[in-house]
């Protein structure tokens, strides 16, 4: 069986898979590793957002294959440590906000959130309106209010 080598969440890991096994259930049956949701299996939903070296990507979507050991995964789990601290500052926002509810979106939201003001900031600019209805983030308990106030909120934090 084929071996893979990627860092995730700061440490660099080997797998056997196939080279066609998506990356989501690499992560999720082969190491653990639940933050990223199965939804939808075709990358419509973005529950399984995760960051591919700094960018959201819906891992549902990506073979293991197309990972090599210069690419760096981040999963909401090693988010965090991306910033030094035991929490992101946007997961201290959706505490502080009282975002979740069902709670089965939010890795989604935190992660499509972070790479989206990384991304705007790169331009030089905040984020806005327009940036956050580009997120399209889909939630059944429909905090919708409380998801854009929260990431107003940990852009401002980052």
């Amino acid at each position: 069986m084929p071996t893979h080598t990627f860092r995730l969440n700061g440490e660099q890991i080997t797998v056997q898979a196939e080279d066609d096994v998506r990356l989501l259930w690499v992560l999720r049956d082969l190491l653990g590793v639940t933050g990223p949701k199965y939804g939808c299996g075709i990358g419509v939903c973005q529950a399984c957002t995760s960051h591919v070296n700094g960018k959201a990507v819906n891992i549902c979507s990506v073979p293991v294959s197309q990972v090599g050991p210069d690419d760096e995964v981040v999963t909401i789990e090693g988010l965090p440590a991306t910033v030094g601290r035991d929490l992101h500052p946007m997961q201290e926002a959706w505490l502080e906000r009282d975002v979740a509810q069902c709670g089965y979106c939010q890795p989604r939201q935190i992660m499509s959130a972070v790479a989206k003001v990384r991304q705007v900031r790169s331009e030089g600019r905040d984020i806005t309106d327009a940036d956050l209805d580009e997120l399209r983030n889909i939630c059944r308990c429909g905090t919708y209010a409380r998801i854009r106030d929260a990431i107003r909120s940990g852009a401002r934090n980052m």
